[in-house]
Order: structure tokens, then sequence, then C-alpha cells
């Protein structure tokens, strides 16, 4: 059996837009290295879109990565999420792929799993139907996952590394 690490959405957009309640409810970021060139809200002080290449730009201060529904990007933004480590990544929650196995269980402080499934917006500020896929929040250190456990999103808080 083939279990590839993600997928673009049945939609083939790559770019689908946090909803800013759950933004809200996370606190400030300093920085979204993931962001749309015209975002109709913030998602942190500081924004990286496609033409600055959030991936080969300096991480710094606590991020929000809400990484292109695209196989290789989401792993390329994961594994930086891994290394910076002062970072919440929102993603599908697809626990059978490499994905999870390979980089967020072994890596990950805390996982959000989000009940219901979430709707995400367009760039437009619209907001689209309900996603393809239940929805995650991954902490990589202790704060966010801190932040987490107190956030009031409603869904189950697992912690898969020993702490």
């Amino acid at each position: 059996m083939d279990v590839t690490f993600e997928g673009k959405s049945s939609t083939g957009k790559n770019e689908w837009l946090t909803p800013p309640c759950l933004l809200r409810r996370l606190g400030p970021f300093d920085l979204d290295p993931c962001s749309p060139v015209n975002r109709p809200w913030d998602t942190a002080r500081h924004h990286y879109t496609i033409e600055d290449d959030g991936l080969q730009q300096p991480w710094f201060g606590r991020v929000f990565c809400n990484p292109p529904y695209d196989t290789a990007l989401i792993v390329r933004f994961i594994r930086r999420c891994v290394e910076h480590r002062n970072a919440v990544a929102l993603t599908f929650a697809r626990t059978d792929t490499r994905l999870f196995h390979e980089l967020i269980f072994p890596n990950a402080d805390s996982i959000l799993f989000i009940k219901g499934r979430l709707s995400f917006y367009h760039v437009t500020g619209e907001q689209g139907g309900t996603a393809g896929a239940p929805s995650c929040l991954i902490a990589f250190n202790k704060e966010n996952t801190a932040v987490l456990e107190t956030c009031g999103i409603d869904g189950k808080l697992v912690k898969p590394r020993l702490q």
C-alpha cells in the first residue's frame, strides 16, 4: 500500500486561509511563512508570501504555519516547523500518512485534533465549504502545547512524545 504524505484538496487549490476565529483563539504570532500575497486579514505580525519563499527566509519568534496543500510543500514546511520548534502548524489530520508517521508523531509536542470539519476561506475573505478532511493543530514545543490546552478550540489534545 502506498500511503503518501498528503496531497492536494479535491478542488486542486493550494491556498486555503485559516478561519479567523481559530487564529483569535491561538493568540498572536510573530511570523506566518505561508501567507497569501493579498490576504483579507493578518495571521501574524510578519508575513512571507510565495514571492518571498518562506522556506528560504529566516524564521523567528512564534510561527503559525498553514502550508499550501501540495504534498512536497507540506513536507518541507512541517520539516521547517520541526527545526524551528516555536511553531503551530495547521494541516489535515491524515494520521495514516508518512507525514504523520515520519515527521509529526516523532516530533510534535502535542496535536489538537479539531472536532468536526473546518470551513477554510478563500483569499477574497469569502468562507468556503466544509473541508474534505478533518484538521489538526500541531505544537512543536511546550509553550505552544500550553496554548492548545487552554485555547478553547473543541477537540482532543494528544501528546505523542514522552514529556
